[in-house]
């Protein structure tokens, strides 16, 4: 069962765990999915903004994508 992530702070905190195995970006025309998979779960984070998203891509930390 994936978890949901609510915030995007909590989101980058869960990506720069250190069993944070891969971030998947998945995008439609709605909103735009990450998912980031650590060695329990696969949390999920919903953004539908568009330029929030963009910025979260950014700040992702290198090499995890």
């Amino acid at each position: 069962q994936p978890r949901k992530i609510e915030e995007i702070k909590d989101f980058l905190l869960t990506a720069r765990r250190k069993d944070a195995k891969s971030v998947k970006i998945k995008k439609n025309k709605d909103n735009v999915k990450f998912k980031v998979r650590c060695s329990r779960y696969l949390y999920t984070l919903v953004i539908t903004d568009k330029e929030k998203a963009e910025k979260l891509k950014q700040s992702l930390p290198p090499g995890i994508s």
